[in-house]
């Protein structure tokens, strides 16, 4: 049996629900398929265990783009938090406050190092690399070669399990644009002299890497996905748990899509739909189309990172203030350490902590195929070698497997993606990707909502009127705003460019 429907969308995540959310307000013959059998959500899913909720690394809501918060409001209205922003790098055996407070840097790096630091920044700002290809070129043109040794590398090479001379400076340019050096000292000094001031640019707008507080929904991210599937079935749409879509065939005849989805006990079901959203990673996507693509060789070429969270539970409470701890010794795997309590009260039992350890893998690599048993004694010793708990004070611990968490940005990936959208727009113009794998654009969920929001617009309007690969194009709003979602509200609305005829 065929299952018809006007829309089909692929994936449960922030952008996907985003999508049938926005689309079932006004046309209720949406179908929702999802290939985990329990969580919506995605990588912004809340995992429960026993007692306990924690993140797939951690969300903070907070956006410039007014329809983006409009939203989030509209959909959980009553649970968001305000949480404040803290989060420290360790290195050397020693914290350092992020964003940078100047004076306890100085102190930790010493006058020699520290001097050594303020030359070599003056050194790259007189003498720039021209046209910086690499993550390297980027950043060290922009805090010198010292500092991006000490705070760059060895996270970034932890992150990617790749060089920093092998990743693109698109990376840098998207997720530290803005943050300069001298504006870091200079709001460091004013945050000591007037603690409530904002950060701020040479330009007087918020720096987006330095803000200071953030919304939060109380039970974690997974709150906003539970709400918004449940409001998508009762606007009419429907959602299938479970479902693994194995191949989508297009008649350009009918223009009509056709997509089989296989489930757990390994029956197929079958589905038409006029147009076809995903969110699902296009490299994945585009190997299940028919008639096969013409970029199929470009999209098999795209990279991703897997995601290991090991989540432990500390019979300690308030063990530290910080949101997550950025692990840049190089002695320990560990990427970064979140602190559940910090995000919310609510997601850890009364007189306890939940501290997830997070670890950058390939799936296949010895760390993805270590055992539960193995990581959590490798997350035990390591959380205990950076002085945050003791091994015995554990008491329990869960392990969750992410994988395809992050887009690779190497020195091909835009290449590629130029060629897999110019084909599939040309050729599939009824396929509509969206969200973080699905445009394989390391982003946030405020981002992949608006790329939804606009692919939904189109939709309706039956023809494509804004181009959602412009959205967020400079990263210009996805982590700014002082205090993130309930600043936004008093934003300007982000009002994209329309296509032109020629797209």
């Amino acid at each position: 049996m065929t299952r018809h429907v006007d829309v089909l969308v692929v994936g449960a995540g922030p952008a996907g629900l985003t999508a049938a959310y926005c689309l079932t307000k006004e046309m209720p013959s949406v179908l929702v398929i999802e290939k985990d059998p329990v969580y919506v959500g995605g990588i912004s899913r809340t995992v429960r265990y026993k007692d306990y909720l924690f993140d797939i690394g951690g969300h903070r809501f907070f956006s410039k783009a007014k329809e983006v918060v409009d939203l989030w409001q509209e959909i959980l209205p009553d649970d968001f938090i305000e949480r404040p922003r803290l989060s420290r790098i360790y290195y050397g055996g020693k914290y350092y406050s992020y964003p940078l407070s100047a004076f306890e840097a100085l102190s930790n790096l010493g006058v020699i190092r520290s001097a050594a630091c303020v030359l070599s920044y003056a050194y790259a700002r007189v003498n720039p690399i021209t046209d910086p290809k690499t993550f390297h070129q980027w950043v060290r043109n922009q805090f010198g070669e010292k500092l991006f040794s000490i705070f760059f590398k060895t996270y970034t090479e932890k992150v990617w399990g790749m060089s920093c001379d092998e990743i693109s400076a698109d990376w840098a340019a998207q997720r530290i644009k803005g943050l300069d050096l001298g504006v870091a000292i200079r709001n460091a000094l004013t945050r000591a002299i007037m603690p409530k001031r904002r950060s701020v640019s040479a330009d007087g707008t918020v720096v987006k890497t330095l803000i200071e507080s953030f919304q939060y929904p109380r039970k974690g991210p997974g709150m906003m996905w539970e709400a918004a599937a449940r409001k998508i079935e009762e606007q009419g749409g429907t959602l299938l748990m479970g479902r693994e879509l194995k191949s989508l065939s297009y008649d350009d005849n009918r223009k009509l899509w056709t997509a089989e989805a296989t489930l757990a006990d390994g029956s197929t079901e079958r589905y038409t739909a006029r147009d076809v959203i995903s969110s699902a990673p296009v490299r994945e996507l585009v190997d299940m189309i028919s008639p096969r693509p013409i970029s199929l060789l470009h999209a098999r070429a795209l990279r991703y990172r897997d995601f290991l969270t090991v989540a432990l539970m500390v019979k300690k409470d308030n063990l530290f203030p910080d949101n997550w701890i950025y692990v840049h010794d190089p002695k320990v795997k560990v990427g970064r350490v979140q602190n559940f309590s910090s995000w919310s009260p609510e997601m850890v039992p009364a007189g306890m902590s939940c501290l997830g350890l997070e670890y950058f893998c390939f799936e296949g690599d010895d760390l993805w195929d270590s055992s539960s048993a193995e990581l959590v004694a490798l997350a035990k010793k390591e959380l205990a070698q950076i002085g945050l708990v003791n091994e015995s004070d554990v008491v329990d611990a869960r392990v969750v497997r992410q994988p395809k968490a992050y887009p690779v940005y190497d020195d091909a990936y835009r290449h590629n993606m130029e060629m897999i959208r110019l084909d599939l727009e040309t050729s599939y113009p009824r396929l509509h990707l969206i969200g973080r794998n699905g445009m394989h654009k390391y982003n946030n969920q405020d981002h992949a909502m608006m790329t939804a929001i606009l692919t939904a617009r189109n939709i309706l309007a039956g023809e494509r009127l804004y181009d959602v690969w412009d959205v967020n194009e400079d990263a210009e709003y996805h982590e700014a705003g002082a205090s993130g979602a309930h600043h936004a509200l008093k934003s300007e609305r982000l009002v994209p460019q329309k296509v032109r005829a020629a797209s």
